[in-house]
């Protein structure tokens, strides 16, 4: 599957007052009516469990200059506390969750379903709220082991 060139976005979630974020490149459109999409998350995580507890979730697509972002939220055994205190972001207006400045574009989600696979689960949520803002701005890629940048 490294061969399939991916988006690369950070989904975060609240767990109590904490804000916590994952780098996950398995995210994708699941149906436009209702606005569904999904992302697959490792059930050994520790964000696996601060996600289905807390039901909502962003998604930050993340530009091209993010890719420090991206080695950041995927480094297994980070403290809980202060993963965003160095990031910039804003709270969603849906629900409240984090969403990184540094991105293409971002999305608020409801938690509508999970499914068991394998050694993940794949959770489906209903899009909340949309921003392009930053859409001028060239994605994050992930290709064969590597970060890649569209010119």
């Amino acid at each position: 599957m490294g061969c399939l060139a991916t988006g690369v976005c950070v989904i975060t979630t609240v767990a109590g007052d904490d804000d916590l974020a994952m780098t996950a490149n398995s995210v994708t459109s699941v149906s436009l009516q209702p606005p569904l999409i999904l992302v697959c998350v490792a059930k050994t995580a520790r964000f696996h469990d601060a996600l289905l507890e807390s039901g909502r979730w962003g998604v930050s697509i993340l530009d091209a200059e993010s890719h420090e972002l991206s080695t950041q939220f995927a480094t297994p055994g980070r403290d809980h506390a202060g993963q965003l205190e160095r990031v910039q972001f804003s709270r969603g207006p849906a629900t409240g969750v984090a969403l990184l400045t540094s991105s293409v574009a971002q999305l608020e989600c409801a938690t509508t379903a999970v499914h068991p696979a394998g050694d993940h689960d794949v959770i489906i949520g209903e899009v909340k709220y949309l921003s392009q803002a930053g859409a001028g701005r060239h994605p994050l890629l992930f290709h064969r082991g590597r970060y890649r940048w569209l010119l």
